[in-house]
C-alpha cells in the first residue's frame, strides 16, 4: 500500500491527502487529540504569537503512533506479524499498534537508542533487536528480518500510509489555530513535515511550513540543494529521533515541492529548549520534540516577527540521565548553578568564612572538595573547589567579588 512506481510528486501528495483524511476515521478511537497551547512567555520571547502542539501528550509519548497505527490497521488479517527499524518512538508505534490489531512484532533499534525507549518498546509486546549505530543500519537489519520470517516491513517515514497517518496533525492544526500563519516541524526522516505540508498546503496554501534538522544531521537540507536525495555523515545528538543518513524518496519528493524553508539547530539550541519547555511550560520534551522550539528561539527561522506560529512538540520520550545533563547545563548557562575553584590558607577557619559568604547571599553549597594535597598551589594553602545553587547570575558575581575583597582568590569554572 505505502510504495509509489514513477509517478509526479503532485500524485504522490494527492493520495497523501485522500488517505490522510480517512486516517483521521481509522486511527481516531486509538489516539488523543493532542492539545495546543498558546505561550505568553515564548511569543514574548521569539516576537511572535506562538502556539505549540504537544505531540509529547499522545499515546506512546509520540506523533510516530498516528502513522503506525494507520499502516498497520491496514494488515489486519493479511500478514502475521510487522517489523520495524526505529531510534525509538517508531518502535513504539509500530509495537502499540500490533497490540491493537492482534500481530506480533519485531522492533530493530539502533545501539545508541535511549535505555527508557528500548524498554518501553519491549513493553508494549515486541520482540527488541539491537543493531548498528544509526537508524539505516537498523533498517538493513529489519528489512533482512522481513524476508526471514515473511513479516510486512512497516517504515518509519518512507511509506504513504506512514506519512499519512502523520498528516493527521495538519487538519488538528488547521482546526485549532484557522489562522496561523507559519508551522515549524522537526524533520528526521521527512514523514512528519510530508503529512503535515501536504494537509496544511492543500486546505490553507498561503501558511509556511518550515523543516528543523539537528546540524548533526542535515540530511534534507542538504539534499535540497543538490537537487536530489544525498546521504549525509551524522554526529551523535541530543535529538537522537532526527539522527538519519539520507531522506526517503517518497519524502524528498514531497519536502521538495511543499516546504518552504529548512533550518538548522546546534546542540546547545535544542538543549536549552528542553529546559525552557520544562521551566517556563512545565512540559518534558525529547531532543527532537524540542527542535522545533529551538529553531524559533535561535532566530533561525526568519519573518515571523508579528505572525500567527506554531510549533510541534513532537515527542517527549527522554531518557532520564540525558534530561538530567540538559538540566545541570540549562542551569550552568542561566548562571543558576556554578562551580567555583579557588585557593585559601590552610588554617582554622579559613573555609568557614568562604561559605560564610556564600551562603550570605542566599547560595546552596551542593558539594565541597577541600585539597591540601595539589602541589600547584603554595604551602599552607588547600585547594577548594564548591559547587553551587544561585539565584541568578548577578549574585554569583557578588559572591566572587566578596570572596576576593577578603583575599580569597575563587574563579567560575
Amino acid at each position: 500500500m505505502g510504495a509509489v512506481g514513477m509517478v509526479s510528486p503532485r500524485s504522490i501528495i494527492d493520495r497523501i491527502f485522500d488517505e490522510s483524511r480517512r486516517a483521521r476515521e481509522v486511527i481516531a478511537p486509538y489516539i488523543n487529540r493532542t492539545p495546543v497551547d498558546k505561550s505568553t512567555s515564548f511569543s514574548r520571547m521569539v516576537g511572535c504569537e506562538l502556539y505549540l502542539k504537544y505531540e509529547n501528550m499522545q499515546k506512546t509519548g509520540a506523533f510516530k503512533v498516528r502513522g503506525a497505527l494507520y499502516k498497520v490497521s491496514k494488515l489486519r488479517g493479511v500478514v502475521k506479524g510487522v517489523v520495524a527499524a526505529s531510534a525509538g518512538n517508531h518502535a513504539q508505534g509500530v509495537a502499540y499498534a500490533a497490540s491493537i490489531f492482534g500481530l506480533r512484532s519485531v522492533i530493530v533499534m539502533p545501539r545508541s537508542a535511549s535505555i527508557s525507549k528500548i524498554e518501553a518498546t519491549k513493553g508494549y509486546g515486541a520482540e527488541v533487536v539491537l543493531h548498528g549505530e544509526v537508524y539505516d543500519d537498523a533498517e538493513r537489519e529489519a528489512l533482512r528480518i522481513a524476508r526471514e520470517r515473511g513479516y510486512e516491513f512497516v517504515h518509519a517515514f518512507d511509506d504513504i500510509d506512514v506519512i499519512a497517518g502523520q498528516g493527521t496533525i495538519g487538519f488538528e492544526i488547521l482546526e485549532q489555530v484557522p489562522d496561523v500563519d507559519v508551522v515549524v516541524v522537526p524533520i528526521g526522516g521527512g514523514g512528519l513535515i510530508s503529512g503535515i505540508a501536504t494537509v496544511v498546503k492543500r486546505l490553507r496554501p498561503r501558511t509556511k511550513v518550515i523543516g528543523v534538522e539537528p546540524e548533526n544531521a542535515p540530511k534534507m537540507k542538504r539534499s535540497i540543494e543538490a537537487g536530489h536525495p544525498v546521504e549525509v555523515a551524522v554526529r551523535p545528538s541530543i535529538a537522537d529521533g532526527l539522527l538519519t543518513r539520507k531522506p526517503g524518496r517518497i519524502t524528498y519528493e514531497v519536502v521538495s515541492e511543499l516546504v518552504d524553508d529548512i533550518v538548522l539547530v546546534s546542540e546547545d539550541e535544542i538543549a536549552k529548549a528542553i529546559y525552557l519547555l520544562l521551566e517556563r511550560a512545565k512540559v518534558l520534551a525529547e531532543g527532537a520534540g524540542a527542535a522545533a522550539l529551538a529553531a524559533l528561539l535561535s532566530g533561525r527561522v526568519r519573518g515571523v516577527e508579528g505572525r500567527r506560529v506554531l510549533a510541534i512538540v513532537s515527542g517527549g520520550n527522554i531518557d532520564l540521565t540525558a534530561l538530567y545533563r540538559v538540566l545541570l547545563r540549562g542551569l550552568a548557562s542561566a548562571g543558576r548553578i556554578a562551580r567555583l575553584r579557588g585557593v585559601v590558607p590552610d588554617t582554622p577557619g579559613s573555609l568557614y568564612r568562604a561559605l560564610e559568604v556564600i551562603a550570605r547571599h542566599g547560595a546552596n553549597i551542593v558539594e565541597v572538595m577541600h585539597d591540601r594535597t595539589d602541589v600547584r598551589i603554595t604551602p599552607w594553602h588547600a585547594a577548594v573547589d564548591i559547587l553551587l545553587e544561585v539565584p541568578s547570575r548577578s549574585v554569583l558575581d557578588r559572591i566572587v567579588e566578596e570572596l576576593r575583597r577578603r583575599g580569597m582568590k575563587f574563579e567560575q569554572r
